[in-house]
């Protein structure tokens, strides 16, 4: 076990953004993914870090990566001073059996429900520069009786926000999601102008403001094939992405679509724009994941807080195998240092770890 360096660190460490990794359900890969991915120098040097997690389970990956542990372990209800380096919350009493059940589970659920938690607290009182989750299981959030479906809604509601937006980042992509985790049979019941205008109009604030484009270039895909092609496949397009669009022209917005989804993400269309408005999930999703399979993140626009995830799930299936790539965690942090080092003052290097 590493001590706790009681030696603070200078001015210009503590200029780095503090950032906290909430380390998912404990029977899948995220604590693999965060270790390793901190591990590397390069990514350490970004920011200071505080992991609300397991070290038990930390630890195990690292011996089984043969990664030194890097990082001083406390306890919730602690204070400390993060001066530098990597902090480990550790949350003992949910390590016990980790990898045993690799699938979901009430307690896998609860543990990261707990993890999430933690670092909410820390962001609410404006510690933290920004919030890296790793994965979690929906189903084992539901088992835990969790009535939010994901870390976004549930990070919303504790802040209070109503309108947010989800989008992905790789691949020389910026694509924001109009619709998420929502049915395809579903969507034309509940696909009004309001959330296409909102993705344009958070997606156009997060490049001026989280990625520094002066005027960013926006395109928006349309909902049918072949945007609809004058209302033959459809009238959504007319109907409702075309008066989004509008709105979001006349609050000065450079924005072109609806636009054929099939060829907008073409290398010689998709390098127009700045970014990409997507209408559902896997219109988005897939074109993400051919360019970027082990290194997109996934970005929460709308909220008062920076928040970065990996673009995968638990990985059940490997869990405890080391055979885990970091590369999107490593992204994930990567984006939330920069994000927060542009957007955010110095945080304050001193935390209360409470324990709730």
């Amino acid at each position: 076990m590493i001590e706790h360096d009681p030696h603070p660190a200078d001015a210009a460490t503590h200029s780095k953004p503090l950032v906290g990794i909430s380390m998912g359900d404990p029977c899948g890969i995220g604590g693999e993914v965060i270790v390793k991915a901190l591990a590397d120098p390069d990514i350490r040097n970004l920011g200071r870090f505080v992991i609300y997690g397991t070290e038990e389970v930390l630890a195990g990956v690292a011996d089984a990566a043969a990664i030194r542990p890097y990082w001083f372990r406390l306890s919730p209800g602690e204070d400390v001073t993060i001066g530098s380096g990597v902090v480990v919350v550790d949350f003992a009493e949910y390590a016990a059996g980790f990898w045993v059940h690799a699938h979901a589970t009430a307690e896998g659920g609860k543990a990261s429900l707990r993890f999430f938690e933690a670092a909410i607290d820390a962001a609410k009182t404006h510690t933290l520069g920004a919030i890296v989750t790793a994965p979690i299981n929906k189903k084992s959030w539901k088992l835990a009786g969790c009535r939010f479906p994901g870390h976004t809604e549930k990070l919303a509601d504790a802040l209070g926000v109503k309108r947010f937006t989800m989008a992905f980042v790789g691949g020389g992509l910026c694509v924001a999601l109009a619709s998420a985790h929502l049915g395809l049979f579903e969507l034309r019941s509940r696909f009004t102008l309001g959330m296409v205008f909102q993705s344009i109009e958070q997606l156009h604030h997060a490049l001026t403001q989280w990625f520094g484009h002066q005027r960013p270039k926006i395109a928006v895909a349309g909902l049918n094939p072949h945007a609809g092609e004058d209302g033959q496949f459809g009238d959504e397009e007319r109907r409702v992405i075309e008066p989004a669009i509008e709105m979001a022209r006349n609050q000065g917005i450079t924005v072109e679509g609806p636009l054929p989804a099939d060829t907008l993400f073409t290398p010689r269309v998709r390098m127009k724009y700045d970014g990409i408005v997507a209408m559902y999930h896997d219109q988005g999703l897939i074109p993400i994941k051919m360019l970027a399979f082990d290194t997109a993140v996934n970005v929460t626009l709308g909220l008062p807080v920076i928040r970065t995830s990996p673009d995968h799930g638990t990985a059940f299936d490997i869990a405890g195998t080391n055979q885990a790539d970091s590369g999107s965690m490593k992204e994930a942090i990567r984006l939330a240092c920069r994000l927060a080092s542009r957007t955010c003052p110095p945080a304050t290097p001193s935390i209360t770890l409470h324990d709730q």
